[in-house]
């Protein structure tokens, strides 16, 4: 388990829209939300589960990004990839959770541990916090998580299912 857990929008409006936002609880001893992806979400209105997720969850921090390594920059993401990317290569034994596929790419260039929403629902049902990973990704994808057939079956493959 990383010290620290810095999350994106998308898992983060994932997991609280589907009612599975506990499953991150058992990642990281703290679950970071930088201050521009906080303002992404909360931007959808006090209404939205997620915006109440942010303000509800005392595990969940939010935290201010001061700069942007140019290193970072570069790769043009939006600024909620470019924050979380930019506060985990301050840290040590930190993971980012992040979808988008450049983001991704950019975390991992930097040797910065990534996972993405369906990494973590495969995580909790290895480390036994949910019995089956299958109906909790069928949850997500109802609330609009795209997932191919091919993905799917291969990741349920992964966890026996």
């Amino acid at each position: 388990m990383a010290d620290i857990a810095i999350i994106n929008a998308s898992p983060l409006i994932f997991l609280s829209r589907s009612h599975h936002i506990n499953l991150l609880s058992g990642f990281a001893d703290e679950i970071w939300v930088p201050q521009p992806v906080a303002h992404e979400i909360k931007q959808r209105g006090e209404s939205d589960i997620s915006a109440q997720t942010i303000d509800n969850t005392d595990w969940l921090v939010v935290k201010p990004v001061l700069t942007i390594p140019k290193i970072i920059t570069e790769w043009r993401l939006g600024d909620g990839e470019s924050s979380v990317i930019a506060l985990a290569a301050q840290q040590t034994d930190c993971e980012t959770i992040i979808d988008d596929l450049l983001g991704r790419k950019c975390a991992a260039s930097l040797c910065i541990p990534v996972r993405g929403t369906l990494g973590i629902v495969l995580a909790a049902k290895k480390r036994g916090i949910i019995p089956k990973a299958r109906p909790v990704i069928e949850d997500m994808m109802h609330i609009g998580l795209y997932l191919s057939r091919r993905v799917l079956d291969k990741a349920l493959a992964l966890v026996d299912e």
